[in-house]
C-alpha cells in the first residue's frame, strides 16, 4: 500500500499541525513518526526531564492514534538510517514535515530530504512553528534586521489574522498499523523526577505590570510547550488576542532571535560583534562552580541558579540578573553561561538562549551597551524586596550562615568596563 508519511520534530501534537494536515489531505494513508536522533540524545543524562517530556507527549499521541486504529512509528538512532530503514519497510510515496531553522536541523534536513528525492519520494517541508519564517520579515534592501524594534514593527505590520487561522486536520485517514511503542529504558533513559508545567494562558491582561516579580509566579509556562510544539504559534496568539500587547512581544522577540540564528550561524559560538573577540575573560572555574550551585552571596543570583538546578525554569527576570552577574560581575565568557543553561533549562532554545546571552554579555546584535550592569542587590530590592521568592529557594538569606558576597558590585562594575574598554582599544 503506498503511504505518506509525517515526521514530527518540534511540533508534537495532532491538532493544527500544517505538515500533519497537508499529509491528511495528500489521498494516501498517513504514517506519523518520530525520530529519537541519536547523535543529540548521547549527549544527555539518561535522566534528562525534556526527553522524559517528549516521551510521554508522544505516547499520549500514540494512544490517541490507537482510537483510529493507527499508531505512532517511534525510531531511535542516527536519523539518516532511520529513514533507509522506514523506506525499505513500508511503500512511501510523499513524506511531510514542518521546517526547523537552527543549523544542525538545516543540515539534517537537506542530507534526508536529498536521500529521498533520490529514492523517486516527494519531500514536502511547511511553515508551521512561527508566523514568520526568517526570510519574511526583511529590510527595504531585502537584509535582515539586527535591531528588534524596526523587526518588531515591520512584524506587525505585515500581520493579518489569516497568518494564525486554525489548521484543521482529516482525523480518518491514518495508516491502519499497530506498531508497538518502545519503553523509555529501551532508549537509555529514565523518567526524570522534574516535570514540565502545563502552560497558562488564561490570564494575561496584566501580564505587563506582574511579569518582572518573581514572587508573584504569573508567567505563562509556555516557552517549553512552544519548544516541542504541543501547542502551535497560532492557537497561543488566537487565545491571546486580546490580553496585554507585551506578551505577543515576546513571541516576536522568539522569531526575531530565529531569524538572527538562521542568517548568522556564527552566533552559535562567536559573538555577533567581532569587536569583542578580543574580550579578556577570566573564565575562574571555582566561580563558574559556585555561580552553578548558587552559592554567589547575592541572593537573587543564587534563589534563580537553585530554582533552575531543582525545577529546569527559572524566572525570565531572574534569568537577566543571573546572566549579567556571570558576564559583568564574575567575567566569565558568556558561552559558559549559555552551555549551563542547554544542560538545565526545559525550555532550552537555541535560538532564544544565544541571543539572551549574547543581550546579556552585550556582544550581541541587538546588545545593551556593554556598560550597563545590572546590580543584583538593587534588582532584589525592586523585584522581590520582601524576598517571598528568595527565601523559598535560598532559606538561610536572613540567617548568619548564609555565604557572603564573593564579589563587591562597585569592584566588578569597574574590572568590567575596564575589560570592555580594553578589548575595544585593541
Amino acid at each position: 500500500m503506498e503511504i505518506a508519511v509525517v515526521w514530527f520534530r518540534r511540533d508534537l501534537r495532532l491538532e493544527d499541525n500544517v505538515a500533519l494536515n497537508r499529509a491528511l489531505q495528500s489521498g494516501l494513508p498517513v504514517l506519523p513518526i518520530f525520530v529519537f536522533d541519536q547523535q543529540i540524545l548521547i549527549e544527555l543524562p539518561e535522566n534528562d526531564a525534556r526527553v522524559s517530556f517528549i516521551y510521554s507527549t508522544l505516547q499520549g499521541i500514540h494512544h490517541k492514534l490507537k482510537e483510529s486504529a493507527s499508531s505512532l512509528g517511534v525510531f531511535y538512532g542516527d536519523v539518516r538510517s532511520v529513514w533507509k530503514d522506514i523506506v525499505s519497510k513500508f511503500n512511501v510515496k510523499k513524506v511531510f514535515y514542518n521546517r526547523d531553522y537552527e543549523p544542525y536541523a538545516l543540515n539534517r534536513d537537506r542530507e534526508v530530504s536529498c536521500f529521498l528525492a533520490e529514492q523517486g519520494l516527494e519531500v514536502v517541508s511547511c511553515k508551521d512553528q512561527v508566523v514568520f519564517e526568517p526570510d519574511e520579515v526583511l529590510k527595504a534592501d531585502g537584509k535582515p534586521y539586527l535591531i528588534y524594534t524596526p523587526y518588531k514593527n515591520k512584524w506587525l505590520l505585515r500581520f493579518t489574522e489569516n497568518d494564525v487561522a486554525q489548521t484543521t486536520s482529516i482525523l480518518d485517514n491514518y495508516l491502519k498499523v499497530d506498531l508497538l511503542f518502545p519503553t523509555l529504558q529501551s532508549l537509555g533513559f529514565v523518567e526524570s523526577e522534574i516535570k514540565v508545567q502545563q502552560f497558562q494562558l488564561d490570564d494575561l491582561s496584566n501580564y505587563s505590570k506582574e511579569r518582572d516579580f518573581p514572587a508573584q509566579d504569573k508567567g505563562s509556562y509556555l516557552s517549553p510547550h512552544l519548544r516541542f510544539g504541543t501547542i502551535s504559534v497560532r492557537e497561543v496568539i488566537r487565545r491571546t488576542r486580546g490580553s496585554d500587547p507585551v506578551f505577543l512581544n515576546e513571541i516576536i522577540w522568539r522569531e526575531f532571535f530565529m531569524q538572527i540564528l538562521y542568517h548568522f550561524p556564527k552566533v552559535v559560538d562567536h559573538n555577533f560583534h567581532q569587536k569583542y573577540d578580543t574580550m579578556q575573560w577570566r573564565n575562574d572555574e571555582d566561580d563558574f562552580k559556585r555561580w552553578c550551585e548558587g552559592q554567589t552571596g547575592y541572593p537573587m543570583v543564587d534563589a534563580g541558579m537553585r530554582q533552575l538546578n531543582t525545577t529546569g525554569y527559572m524566572h525570565n527576570r531572574v534569568r537577566m540578573v543571573v546572566a549579567s552577574f556571570l558576564c559583568k560581575h564574575l567575567l566569565i565568557d558568556w558561552r559558559w553561561g549559555e552551555a549551563y543553561f542547554a544542560e538545565k533549562l526545559l525550555d532550552y532554545d537555541l535560538s532564544a538562549n544565544i541571543g539572551n546571552w549574547q543581550w546579556a554579555a552585550g556582544t550581541g546584535c541587538d546588545a545593551a551597551p556593554y556598560f550597563r550592569i545590572f546590580n543584583p542587590s538593587e534588582q532584589l530590592k525592586k523585584f522581590d524586596k520582601n524576598l517571598s521568592y528568595t527565601q523559598k529557594w535560598v532559606p538561610e538569606v536572613l540567617s548568619g550562615t548564609y555565604v557572603a558576597p564573593m564579589v563587591d558590585h562597585r569592584f566588578a562594575r569597574e574590572r568590567t568596563l575596564s575589560a570592555f574598554k580594553n578589548a575595544l582599544q585593541k
